[in-house]
């Protein structure tokens, strides 16, 4: 497995090149990068921004390990709101564009939402209304991802959606291609379930996977912790990972940076990971 660090890690304002090279110092094997609204990779970005970004991480001897993006948060699949579900389709299709530009194999998408307990006045959609949403947005997506050589992994985040490994296998399947898959957040169920059983039961629908960790007793968004702090069984999910034969990257994505100091959590998460995945002495 390939270590990787996701571009929201580090000090906001940040830019990709300064981010670019700190990871590498910081001993990543590659970084994972963010589709935005606007700036230095935005919906407008051509093939002159693209190609610029891709240069960076090849005069770097780094590896883009994957294009995130939080716009899905501000338009969902499943919206109420017919314009936003159709500006979240042509969000994934740019994600999809850039991400064969930078030589990425997959990348997350959020297919919506039942509602958002942490975004403030979040709609609250009807679970058949989004599934059936959700599932028609990303199956009118497959032939892009399959033009693109690009996998769609569906990110388990906390959006009152596909709620547990059975459903979210269900999900992918429907569709019937190989790029749809998942994109598994080691984190995000720890609240609520066991990663390495989600692992086992979506297997090598596994397309990408997010190293975070969680403490059960905070609860809510205060739960997440640095790597090795939180309750995640470590051990068995790299065991679990090993045993679907996942060979891919696992990317931290430690969110929010530190307040004060703020390198030191991507040189803190790169021992973490070192340790995870046996890469030390000691």
């Amino acid at each position: 497995m390939k270590k990787g660090i996701n571009i929201w890690s580090f000090k906001e304002g940040t830019s990709i090149a300064d981010a670019i090279s700190l990871a590498k110092k910081a001993g990543f094997d590659g970084i994972e990068l963010s589709l935005n609204e606007s700036g230095e990779l935005g919906l407008d970005a051509g093939d002159k921004e693209i190609l610029a970004v891709r240069s960076r991480l090849e005069d770097a001897g780094l590896e883009i390990a994957g294009l995130a993006t939080g716009l899905y948060w501000s338009y969902a699949m499943t919206s109420e709101d017919g314009g936003k579900r159709a500006k979240a389709v042509d969000v994934c299709k740019k994600q999809l564009e850039v991400a064969a530009a930078l030589g990425v194999d997959a990348i997350l998408v959020i297919p919506g939402a039942v509602g958002v307990d942490f975004i403030p006045g979040a709609e609250v959609v009807p679970y058949d209304k989004a599934y059936d949403r959700a599932l028609e947005a990303i199956g009118s997506l497959v032939p892009h991802a399959e033009s693109a050589g690009v996998s769609i992994a569906i990110e388990n985040v906390w959006n009152k959606f596909l709620l547990s490994p059975l459903e979210l296998r269900t999900f992918i399947d429907a569709h019937g291609s190989r790029y749809v898959g998942s994109y598994f957040d080691v984190g995000n169920v720890v609240h609520s379930g066991y990663p390495e059983h989600w692992i086992r039961i979506l297997g090598d629908r596994i397309k990408k996977v997010h190293f975070k960790d969680y403490r059960r007793q905070a609860g809510g968004l205060h739960g997440f912790v640095d790597l090795l702090a939180g309750d995640v069984d470590y051990p068995a999910v790299v065991s679990a990972l090993k045993e679907i034969g996942y060979d891919n990257y696992v990317t931290a994505e430690m969110i929010p940076p530190y307040t004060h100091h703020a390198e030191q959590i991507i040189y803190n998460t790169s021992g973490a990971m070192d340790a995870i995945l046996g890469r030390t002495d000691r």
